[in-house]
């Protein structure tokens, strides 16, 4: 009798381990089974808030379940990032990973998390242009004619930006690193007094998001010398990229969404394949447009490459310019 009762113990151990593979599937089929928190660290109504309002709309339609926005601001996203950070690995709660999570980690000596460590990267949403633009005054009208006024007067006007450390902030100094010209920075609280002292020409030039300027842009307020993408923005369809003039230049905002580090593989596959479903819906794109902002798909794999590349190129940027936190 007790070689069978062996037998049957050896039947059911390998049963079970049939059985072990397959809670990953089953978890992704159960997920989500409440509503989800994405957390933004910046204020309601910006740029950042916008998009995630808007994928979490779409998100929450395809999934059955809530996508509530919670917007945590304070130290350029890094509060927020660490409430995620702190979160369980469940899928529940995501992050909005935005610019600033690409330059914090080398602005900041220290943080309570490593961004690469502590966030898995979900799915990239939107790439966003700058574009440097200057007051109508100004005597150049193209990228070469301000390099070489740039030159013949060194350090004699000033690039204003919307905080040290910002993406505007470091895209105007990536210019400099990459031209060998000198501008004097000029911090503002936020793009709007930015924006307003190069109305009155105050400042003489600003690297700012395409939503924020193309208004003035197009009322011609202020003069578009060049977009800061590889290739050319269809809002500003007729304004160059400063990569024609300064070869090998690129630097844009960049959108996408995140989860503590830990959460299950399915999970992230689960809501990379919802994201991606989204940004291939032609009126998805329509509306990213209308933002200014263009879809970036991608697998969990190919965002987080281009994490790490962002990462290093700012960090290159901030060493060269001796950029502090404020």
């Amino acid at each position: 009798m007790r070689f069978p009762h062996r037998r049957q113990c050896l039947q059911l151990a390998l049963g079970a381990a049939t059985l072990l593979p397959l809670g990953r599937p089953v978890l992704a089929q159960n997920y989500p089974a409440r509503p989800l928190r994405w957390i933004v660290g910046f204020a309601a109504g910006g740029f950042n808030d916008l998009i995630a309002r808007l994928i979490g709309q779409a998100l929450s339609e395809r999934i059955g379940q809530p996508v509530t926005i919670e917007n945590r601001t304070g130290a350029a996203g890094n509060i927020a990032t660490e409430a995620v950070v702190n979160a369980p690995a469940d899928g529940y709660t995501l992050l909005l990973i935005g610019s600033s999570n690409t330059i914090n980690p080398t602005l900041y000596e220290k943080l309570n998390f490593n961004f690469t460590r502590d966030i898995a990267p979900v799915a990239s949403l939107v790439r966003v242009p700058l574009v440097m633009v200057v007051n109508p005054s100004f005597p150049a009208r193209t990228i070469p004619e301000f390099i070489a006024y740039a030159k013949a007067n060194p350090g004699k006007f000033n690039m204003a930006s919307g905080g040290s450390g910002g993406s505007p902030h470091v895209t105007g100094e990536l210019f400099k690193m990459m031209t060998g010209i000198t501008m004097q920075h000029v911090p503002y609280r936020g793009s709007a007094p930015a924006v307003s002292d190069l109305l009155s020409g105050q400042v003489q030039v600003l690297f700012d998001n395409v939503p924020a300027a193309i208004e003035h842009i197009r009322a011609g307020q202020l003069r578009a010398l060049a977009v800061t993408t590889t290739a050319r923005s269809d809002a500003l369809p007729g304004i160059p990229t400063i990569g024609e003039f300064v070869p090998g230049y690129e630097a844009s905002g960049i959108g996408g969404m995140g989860a503590p580090a830990s959460t299950p593989a399915a999970v992230i596959d689960k809501l990379n394949q919802e994201i991606n479903a989204i940004l291939a819906d032609p009126r998805m794109r329509t509306r990213l447009a209308d933002l200014g902002a263009t879809p970036l798909a991608g697998s969990p794999a190919e965002f987080g490459k281009l994490i790490a590349e962002e990462i290093e190129k700012w960090r290159k940027v901030i060493k060269f310019a001796a950029i502090k936190s404020e």
